[in-house]
């Protein structure tokens, strides 16, 4: 089986479109689910620290789905993976032999966990092999390839999802409701900010824009994107942004920090932070009755939350990425509804670029045309 390091193969496709210290066989491997049909078949593709850390072990918890199967090309993780988790060689993958996939009964979705410049055709070939698609934040590197990824799912009609996990937690469900249910009035003006300090090797994929497709608003970024916009209920009117450097010899290539100001409909203002040099993760929403904020408000969790009548919002804590992967099997088994479908990835990246476009024209203000794009209601 070929090897292929995510660089070499992103050249070679030419799309142009903070992980645990455990080490993997800590965790134990749970069960052999792959007979069962009342459970999806997950094929993770992409064995990186998210895959290893979070999602793996999450699909030790989920309810309507399972890890049936891997895709690496990291010939040496396979037996790791085998040997924690009861992956048959069948349900073993290369880059080069993904597409086989078609023939393989035991995996009904496939996660793609890649660099952003891969995104876009891992989703639309496993959509082309008549698998159902949860593609990893941000949907892709620019809206092009966005609506080729929902194209594709819809021509072979399999479900789409982003991998919004905050979408599936219950303390953004306790925000959309106050915002909703006008609990403390209507909301007047939103803040939030999703950033850490980088520290790691300068050679990494997320500061490559090759690989990225950008710095922090790529990365962090649109986690501030989504806390603005179902901290107040509604998409964007027009943005505003500003970028700033300090440290320009490790942020060769991307973006350090990003700050920008949104419009709403109802004269309702927003801003957001996002950074790759700087600590942020915080929401807070304004309404005409009082406030309520999440501190933390994007972090894997335990997430913390008060309002302004001296309550605190607090719920049991849950694998967000085990609740995220039970509500898109959901979807598919059940028929619930989406809570992060395509087109929300799809818009954000419309936000996205019109933020960068404002960067580049001194801050100018970009009129936005969203509609309910994006919106789960209900």
């Amino acid at each position: 089986m070929k090897e292929l390091n995510r660089r070499s193969f992103t050249k070679r496709i030419g799309l142009g479109l903070a992980a645990s210290a455990l080490p993997l066989n800590s965790y134990p491997f749970i069960g052999d689910h792959t007979n069962t049909k009342k459970k999806l078949g997950i094929a993770l593709v992409g064995l990186g620290s998210y895959s290893t850390y979070q999602l793996a072990p999450s699909l030790q918890e989920t309810k309507h789905c399972y890890l049936a199967g891997v895709v690496t090309g990291t010939k040496s993780k396979e037996q790791d993976w085998k040997d924690t988790y009861g992956i048959t060689d069948d349900c073993i993958y290369d880059y080069d032999n993904f597409d086989s996939i078609i023939n393989n009964s035991k995996i009904d979705i496939v996660y793609v966990v890649l660099p952003n410049s891969m995104h876009a055709d891992f989703c639309i070939r496993a959509a082309n092999a008549g698998k159902h698609v949860i593609c990893e934040k941000p949907m892709a590197v620019n809206v092009v390839a966005c609506d080729a990824i929902i194209a594709a799912c819809k021509k072979n009609n399999v479900k789409l999802s982003v991998g919004y996990r905050m979408q599936s937690d219950p303390y953004t469900k306790e925000i959309k409701k106050y915002v909703k249910e006008k609990t403390f009035g209507d909301i007047h003006f939103v803040s939030s900010d999703a950033a850490y300090i980088s520290k790691g090797n300068p050679g990494q994929w997320r500061l490559n824009k090759s690989l990225s497709g950008g710095g922090a608003l790529m990365n962090m970024g649109v986690y501030a994107i989504q806390t603005s916009i179902y901290g107040i209920g509604n998409n964007p009117v027009s943005v505003s942004a500003q970028e700033f450097s300090t440290r320009p010899d490790y942020f060769k290539d991307t973006d350090e920090t990003i700050t920008a100001q949104f419009e709403f409909p109802n004269n309702a203002v927003g801003q957001m932070m996002t950074s790759h040099n700087a600590n942020g993760n915080h929401l807070k929403s304004y309404g005409s009755n009082g406030w309520f904020e999440l501190d933390p408000a994007h972090s894997y969790g335990p997430i913390s939350g008060r309002t302004s009548d001296g309550n605190t919002i607090h719920f049991p804590h849950k694998m967000q990425q085990a609740i995220q992967m039970d509500d898109f099997s959901k979807h598919i088994l059940m028929d619930t509804p989406n809570v992060a479908p395509g087109e929300m990835g799809k818009r954000d990246m419309i936000i996205v670029e019109a933020i960068y476009t404002s960067i580049s024209e001194g801050g100018k203000k970009q009129v936005l045309d969203l509609g309910d794009m994006g919106i789960v209601r209900g």
